[in-house]
């Protein structure tokens, strides 16, 4: 039996952020990245709550990849405010954050009633609708994906607008990550009908559109449907689970200082082909996934005889697409350091990462180390 529940309420189009108006009487604590602090873009959500809230204060010591005593800190500052109104306003490590102090707030100080609005200030991470949050313990390098239905936000608002000015780097990496959700939603094993209609969506709108914000980033159709494809991915993914790719990118991220979108991009291929089961010109033994994988090609219009011809030309079209984006094909351009430990350090954490249980092709340790010593 498939439970499907899609619990946040989402705010799109023009002028989105006018939803904000309708709070009033309400202490608010928004949790922002110190770029929306020194760009002023936090005026327009001030602007917003001047129109009938009691009172509002901002916590923007928000770190990439949120540490735990980043988290740590923001529930200190909860309970000294008080709030009833919890506004996330940024990129995923904004969001995450905020939903992991929410949560442990709730817990800590009994808090009934404290609800979250997610305002995404990048196209990727889907934190917005997801029941995900990840934080990262820094003295063991290691990344945590806290899961939980009380940590989806009760409201999402996606306003193009705030997105207009992201870097070319990150609209990228960002874009990929969107990808790499859908992709890995659709293949996951508690994929089901709808999760697979939130995932294909998302990726055609992807491979339509990401070039185009990439190129351009006052392309505000461009930027607009990828604002809605990372939505449509973190619903996808919140319904069916993610892999190994992001298991992997997890545990990277820690060890080697690379972006998660762009970790997320470099793994990509060689996931897809371990978990369909083919390498080089030959199939080892074909799995399950390479269906699912060949009719992304078909969805697509990619050449698709059988299914691993068409898991091939999706890697090929992946590749083609990273190109497009400046994205390395390895981790060599990056000069990480690893040696055998590392690698199987990397592993062991990836087998214990929750986004593995729902990965499509069982997996063991070597098949992980045989993985990154391809990109090495």
């Amino acid at each position: 039996m498939n439970k499907i529940e899609i619990s946040t309420v989402i705010y799109s189009g023009e002028n989105a952020l006018d939803r904000l108006s309708h709070f009033e009487n309400h202490n608010v604590f928004i949790v922002a990245d110190p770029f929306i602090i020194k760009s002023k873009m936090i005026e327009l959500i001030e602007k917003q709550l001047k129109k009938g809230n009691n009172k509002w204060t901002s916590f923007s010591d928000i770190l990439p990849d949120p540490p735990i005593e980043n988290v740590v800190a923001g529930v200190e500052e909860i309970a000294q405010f008080e709030p009833d109104l919890i506004i996330a306003i940024g990129g995923g490590s904004a969001i995450d954050a905020a939903k992991a102090m929410k949560e442990f707030a709730s817990r800590i100080y009994k808090y009934e009633d404290l609800p979250l609005i997610a305002i995404p200030t990048t196209s990727g991470t889907g934190s917005e609708v997801t029941s995900f949050s990840v934080i990262t313990d820094s003295e063991k390098g290691v990344k945590y994906p806290l899961v939980s239905n009380s940590l989806l936000p009760e409201e999402a608002i996606l306003d193009t607008n705030l997105v207009k000015t992201v870097p070319k780097q990150i609209t990228a990496d960002t874009g990929l990550d969107t990808l790499t959700h859908a992709i890995e939603a659709y293949v996951a094993k508690n994929a089901n009908d709808f999760s697979d209609a939130f995932a294909e969506k998302a990726i055609h709108l992807v491979f339509e559109n990401l070039v185009d914000a990439y190129n351009d980033g006052e392309n505000a159709l461009a930027r607009e449907k990828m604002h809605h494809a990372s939505t449509m991915a973190g619903i996808a993914f919140n319904i069916a689970g993610l892999g190994i790719n992001h298991s992997i990118a997890h545990s990277c991220g820690a060890k080697f200082k690379i972006s998660h979108g762009r970790l997320n991009a470099i793994l990509m291929p060689s996931v897809i082909a371990f978990n369909a089961g083919i390498q080089g010109n030959t199939n080892i033994d074909l799995k399950p996934a390479a269906a699912k994988y060949a009719q992304l090609s078909r969805l697509l219009g990619l050449p698709a005889t059988n299914n691993a011809s068409g898991t091939r030309s999706l890697i090929k079209e992946i590749k083609r697409l990273k190109s497009n984006l400046n994205i390395e094909e390895s981790f060599k351009e990056f000069h990480v350091e690893y040696t055998a430990s590392i690698l199987e350090e990397i592993a062991q954490l990836s087998l214990q990462d929750s986004c593995t249980t729902t990965n499509p092709t069982h997996t063991e340790t070597e098949n992980i180390i045989t993985i990154l010593r391809e990109l090495m």
